[in-house]
């Protein structure tokens, strides 16, 4: 007998035995168990822009079912495709960079790879300046320094630039004239990524009359990711330093927006392994 026959053999053995030892509740727990797990990883896949992986886990229940069909000795096939599930999430949500490589190359490369100290030293005096600048004009602006980790649809709220980070891009993307100016603007490493963008607005009542809405936009999405905002008062130039949901500092000058740069760069881009 070849292994397709006992293949054969096993699946009609499986079913005959399936219609005589039947537990209604078991099966029924089973597949709500498994039809949970596939909805909740399908849903944070395609959050995470990995429908590509959609493919993989089809791939997986397949060769998970006829493993089991062919072995006595392997645990249930639900246990190992919940498995193999549970070991694919983890490794698109936390292994970032092994994941862009595989799937996004072509889209969005590593912007830190070229990036070096004095590089790193010009982009935090251009961004200084334009943010002194402004605050003398009295222009209004919203800049997030982000760690790759904003909810994608922010970024699509606004418009991808990919620009190098300069005193006078940043200037005249708030220059109040410009299409761009009322949305925030992205910086990911050493590009300004996106601008134009919308953020989530805190939405409490204890918040101080005379923040405005580029100061609800930097609490709101300093609440929901990891990532510092440096903003600008239209009505007075004041400079305010924004993280975790709170102002750090309000009446920053060029040390307090270098101190947040700094931290961005030499700190919170270092603990994700996005510098080199």
């Amino acid at each position: 007998m070849n292994k397709w026959e006992e293949l054969g053999l096993r699946l009609k053995n499986f079913f005959v035995t399936f219609g005589e030892n039947y537990n209604y509740v078991e099966y029924i727990l089973q597949f709500i168990l498994i039809a949970f797990v596939f909805y909740t990883v399908f849903k944070l896949l395609k959050f995470n822009k990995s429908e590509k992986f959609f493919g993989v886990i089809i791939f997986l229940v397949l060769f998970s079912g006829l493993t089991f069909t062919l072995s006595d000795n392997l645990p249930s096939a639900d246990l190992i495709i919940i498995i193999a599930m549970i070991a694919l999430l983890v490794f698109t949500m936390y292994n970032t960079e092994l994941k862009r490589n595989m799937l996004d190359s072509n889209i969005k490369k590593n912007k830190l790879e070229s990036i070096t100290v004095s590089g790193i030293e010009l982009i935090i005096e251009e961004t200084v300046r334009a943010v002194q600048n402004m605050s003398k004009k009295d222009v209004g602006a919203l800049i997030v320094l982000s760690n790759e980790n904003l909810p994608e649809g922010i970024i699509e709220s606004g418009t991808v630039v990919n620009a190098a980070i300069t005193s006078q891009m940043i200037e005249a993307v708030f220059y109040p004239k410009a299409p761009l100016h009322d949305g925030a603007m992205i910086i990911e490493g050493n590009k300004i990524y996106a601008a134009g963008c919308f953020l989530p607005l805190a939405q409490s009542e204890n918040l101080p009359k005379e923040m405005g809405s580029r100061h609800r936009a930097a609490l709101g999405v300093t609440s929901v990711a990891s990532v510092t905002a440096i903003v600008v008062s239209e009505e007075t130039g004041i400079i305010s330093i924004v993280k975790n949901g709170a102002v750090k500092k309000k009446y920053a000058d060029a040390a307090d927006i270098k101190n947040a740069l700094t931290e961005y760069y030499w700190s919170d881009l270092s603990a994700e392994g996005k510098l080199i």
